[in-house]
Order: structure tokens, then sequence, then C-alpha cells
């Protein structure tokens, strides 16, 4: 179907070419006069417009939704239908990247949080410089809150740097109750397995071959991956360092997370700790259960968490 503008550039078109009347070049192509006379009421947007390109160009693995979420925080406020259109006539659009066929098993029960800084996820994410020299970073991440808690790179990451980089954070937060991790060599070593014993903290291991028992490290791999790695060419390690940790303030700080309402991690972690009634112990522990029994999502002082 021919749109309202291409029409009117059509008879426009018939009438320079063949030197005919409005009216005679409308019965021609079959279009309503009425149409030639509309005048364009709506506004442009040109500043919201403008606003939703810089941010798009900004962060470009961004879809509408979170753009829509952007703009809100900064007062340009609108319903889904426009900011669709808006973008869809900007051609503003994010390319889907296929991503690698993963086993389907049954899935194993898991344990969930109750509160910050119960539960952390550990995995490991490897890139490479310019010079074609591979790297490794630590990823570190709050189950509950979703916060990076740390992302370290480096050429090489032992059991004991990761001990340390854990008792750096321990020194900020706080022991959690329970670490997540898969069986690296790395996470199986003797130096973590003394780590915990010494620290006394719980260390659970998922099933080889797994990754969706530890859903969320799993999660913010991918999100780094394709909003960071993807997207930047890594000059040398330093440079590595410097744009993986002003991506991971972004992230904790002002990127919007589809998981916990649209807030940021850091919003959900100052929303979610409350002070506990007397009588209360001050870490009410960890809950079980089996991801195939639940069918609704239970909601945690204002945000659900799946």
């Amino acid at each position: 179907m021919v749109k309202p503008a291409a029409q009117r550039k059509a008879v426009e078109h018939v009438r320079q070419a063949f030197a005919i009347s409005e009216r005679r070049a409308c019965a021609i192509l079959s279009v309503d006069r009425t149409s030639m006379r509309y005048a364009h009421r709506r506004s442009d947007d040109g500043d919201l417009r403008s606003r939703l390109c810089e941010i798009a160009l900004e962060r470009r693995r961004f879809g509408y939704r979170r753009l829509g979420i952007m703009l809100a925080r900064e007062g340009m406020v609108m319903n889904h239908k426009k900011l669709l259109r808006l973008y869809r006539e900007e051609n503003l659009r994010v390319r889907r990247r296929r991503g690698r066929k993963r086993a389907m098993g049954t899935r194993a029960p898991m344990t969930l949080p109750q509160a910050p800084n119960q539960r952390w996820s550990l995995d490991f994410v490897s890139d490479t410089l310019v010079c074609g020299r591979r790297f490794r970073m630590l990823a570190v991440v709050d189950d509950f809150t979703r916060e990076c808690l740390a992302l370290v790179a480096d050429t090489s990451l032992s059991g004991a740097r990761v001990g340390r980089e854990l008792d750096a954070i321990i020194a900020v937060r706080g022991r959690p109750l329970m670490i997540v991790s898969d069986n690296g060599t790395e996470l199986t070593s003797l130096a973590i397995l003394r780590w915990t014993q010494d620290r006394r903290i719980e260390w659970h291991y998922i099933a080889p071959g797994k990754p969706q028992q530890n859903g969320f490290v799993e999660s913010f791999d991918g999100r780094l991956r394709d909003e960071c790695l993807n997207e930047t060419l890594f000059a040398s390690l330093g440079h590595a360092r410097s744009v993986l940790k002003n991506w991971r303030d972004d992230y904790n700080h002002v990127r919007p997370h589809s998981g916990i309402g649209g807030l940021t991690p850091t919003d959900a972690a100052r929303r979610l700790v409350q002070p506990c009634p007397d009588g209360h112990h001050d870490n009410p522990g960890l809950y079980l259960y089996q991801p195939a029994l639940i069918t609704t999502h239970v909601p945690i002082c204002g945000v659900q968490l799946s």
C-alpha cells in the first residue's frame, strides 16, 4: 500500500510531466484529492528524536524499551506506541546476534537468596587484545540485586588470585552465605578449597555442562559481551581495565535492568535493604525452590524476581 506522502509525490510528478491539472492527475492515479490538501499538524518531535538517536548511538545494543527508560529519566515520557513509532522512523534497530546451540536437560533445584549479599556467582570471560593476546576477566555478581561486585581483567587468574579478589570484596561488603561457580580448574584448586575452609563460606559447584544452573552470572556475561566486549577493540590490558571499570560503574548505577523492574542494581539494593524487626536475625538465609513447580513470581519489596 502506497502511503499518502508517496501519493502526493506521484501526483505532482504526473502534473509536471504531462502538464495536466491536479483533478485529472488524481483521477488517473486513483488518489483522493483531500489527501493532496492535508496539512500535517503533528509535531515533528525534533528534540526528542535527536536525543533518542544520541542515546541509541551511545548504547547501540539497547532496544526501544530500554531507551524509553533512559529518556524517562530525563523527563521525556511517552507511551510505548509513540516511542516505537519514533524508533522505527529513525531506522533504529538492534541486530540480533545468533547464539550457539545449547543442550537442553532437566533443571536441577537452585538456591535463591532472600536479601542482598547472601549468594554470589562467579564466572570467567575471555577476550583478545588487538595484538592477538588473550586475557581473561573474573566476574562476580550478587544474585539478588544483580550488582557486579568485581570485574577483574588479567592475562592469568589463578585460584589464589581469585581468593584475594574475593577477600577485597568481603572487606567492603562482608561475607556471603554461599558462592556459586562452575567446575573450572582455578575454582576447584587447592587454593580455593583452602580459602573456603578458612573463611567458612559454602561453595556450590554447578553440575558439569549445566551453565543454566548459574544463570545470573551467565546472563551478566551475555550483557558484558554484547554491550562492551563486542563493541570495543582493546589496545592494551590497561585500556581493557579502564573500559571495564567504566562499564561496570555504568551497569551498576545507570543501566536499567529489566529483571528488577527497570531499576539499576544500586537502586534495587538501596530499596530492598530494610531494617529487621527486633528478635529477627539480620541474615534470613537462603531458600530452595523447584523451577518446574514455580508458576508465579513472588514480589519482594516491589521488585519481582523470576
